[in-house]
């Protein structure tokens, strides 16, 4: 937001993202809107701008999860088209579909802004907000920072997925591009419905189970590993729920 003039406080911008989180287990990508929704309450950015930035960084997100999918099926190919063939996933098809919603609304938005109809009058400031938030990305001054930020959220999420196999004895030794596998249909499970519940654990215990590990064990993984992740969202994204608002009178 720095090149567009804006800042924002990190206990704003650190509680509208987990808020979001928590928005999203119940009604799919409602959090993106609750972030940008959230810098315009408490930081007085204009929604729009900060929902620009928004779609920017999801482009961004689009690119490093197209990087991770090519990986994991260039060291588990046979295994992994067996597993989409069987929850009728196309990671492809899927990820152009996001590639292009985001080509269709940034051309929708480039089209109305250069609109002299009088119905798209009135909407071209919000929509050009959206798209000076959308080429903010282009002009940071930390560029390397937000790239190397990037990286680093999505090695953790990796790396805690991989670190979670230790606590069952029967997964030691599975290697890292099985765990990868796994990862990869858990991550596209998610899409079928919110927050991944009850598809989530059978997808990844089905990929497990071509690596040899038992349905038993490698359901209960899954069923750690999303009972973890949801739990922190509600915790976490509950209280900065509650906070956010106190955080305002406080200031008043």
């Amino acid at each position: 937001m720095q090149p567009m003039g804006y800042k924002i406080r990190f206990s704003t911008a650190f509680m509208g993202v987990m808020a979001g989180y928590l928005a999203n287990l119940g009604i799919p990508r409602s959090g993106e809107v609750l972030r940008g929704a959230t810098a315009a309450t408490y930081e007085n950015i204009p929604f729009q701008k900060a929902f620009g930035t928004i779609i920017a960084e999801r482009a961004v997100d689009v690119v490093v999860v197209l990087i991770i999918v090519t990986i994991a099926i260039l060291m588990q190919t046979q295994e992994l088209y067996l597993l989409f063939d069987k929850y009728d996933i196309n990671p492809w098809l899927s990820l152009l579909g996001i590639i292009v919603l985001i080509l269709i609304g940034v051309f929708t938005l480039i089209f109305i802004k250069k609109s002299d109809w009088f119905i798209f009058i009135k909407i071209k400031k919000f929509t050009t907000g959206i798209l000076e938030g959308v080429k903010s990305v282009f002009h940071m001054k930390k560029t390397g920072a937000f790239i190397a930020h990037t990286i680093f959220i999505w090695g953790m999420y990796i790396s805690m997925f991989f670190i979670l196999k230790f606590a069952f004895t029967e997964m030691y030794d599975l290697s890292f591009s099985t765990m990868l596998a796994a990862f990869v249909v858990g991550s596209f499970s998610m899409s079928i419905t919110s927050g991944g519940l009850g598809v989530y654990p059978v997808a990844v215990g089905a990929t497990l189970a071509l690596f040899g590990v038992s349905n038993e064990v490698g359901e209960a993984f899954g069923w750690t590993d999303w009972g973890l992740q949801t739990a922190l969202t509600v915790v976490i994204g509950g209280l900065s729920l509650l906070l956010l608002p106190l955080l305002k009178r406080k200031e008043d």
